[in-house]
């Protein structure tokens, strides 16, 4: 865990959610794969060409950005597969149950936090395939508000999804804690609007965070 910075007063945490609210390399990869797989698919192409050729314009442009990472979803942007595609390919293609499973720890963990604070979910799946993920995990009453790419029509790194996230809380950005496990995908902006910012490797750190705060 590296702590950047925890906001005074805290008033809302904002939860990025896979490879945060749960640990599986094995479905954070697949759910890359699977889109990758299709858009090979539908352009006849083999799976493993295509895979290189995400890779390799992924790699590029962090070498063109100072080491940034972009999403898949601004990825896809530049293979020609608009956002309203890719909520389409998400809410169809990801299976969060043949990987994931209740939580019941990370469910006490979150009605804890919800004690004091107001909790939401900001993600770069469409809300429904999100709130699926948050289902089979078994804590969906306790983040009852997700932010999703259907939502701004925008893949993280967005303000407008951070912004619409304090709204929704009642809170100013300066009062919200953005916890995740990307750095750029999921602190750097925060960060630069003035958010406080926690990275993690995945739930077992997020275990610890009503100590923490």
């Amino acid at each position: 865990m590296t702590i950047y910075s925890i906001p005074k007063p805290l008033r809302t945490i904002i939860f990025d959610i896979d490879g945060t609210l749960y640990t599986s390399a094995a479905y954070v990869f697949e759910q890359v794969d699977a889109q990758v797989r299709h858009l090979a698919h539908i352009r006849g192409r083999p799976e493993d060409e295509m895979r290189k050729e995400i890779f390799d314009f992924r790699k590029r442009w962090a070498a063109e950005h100072g080491g940034s990472k972009i999403s898949l979803g601004n990825t896809l942007i530049s293979f020609g597969i608009s956002i309203e595609e890719s909520i389409l390919w998400r809410e169809t293609l990801l299976s969060p149950e043949k990987y994931l499973k209740a939580d019941p720890r990370l469910a006490g963990v979150l009605e804890e936090l919800a004690r004091e604070y107001r909790l939401i979910c900001v993600t770069n799946n469409p809300v429904a395939a999100a709130r699926r993920t948050l289902d089979v995990l078994g804590v969906s009453d306790r983040l009852p508000d997700i932010i999703g790419l259907d939502t701004c029509m925008k893949s993280k790194p967005a303000a407008e999804m951070l912004h619409l996230a304090a709204k929704m809380t009642g809170a100013v950005v300066e009062e919200c804690l953005s916890v995740g496990d990307r750095y750029d995908i999921d602190l750097a902006l925060p960060l630069q609007m003035g958010m406080g910012a926690i990275l993690v490797s995945g739930v077992e750190e997020v275990y610890s965070l009503p100590e923490i705060l």
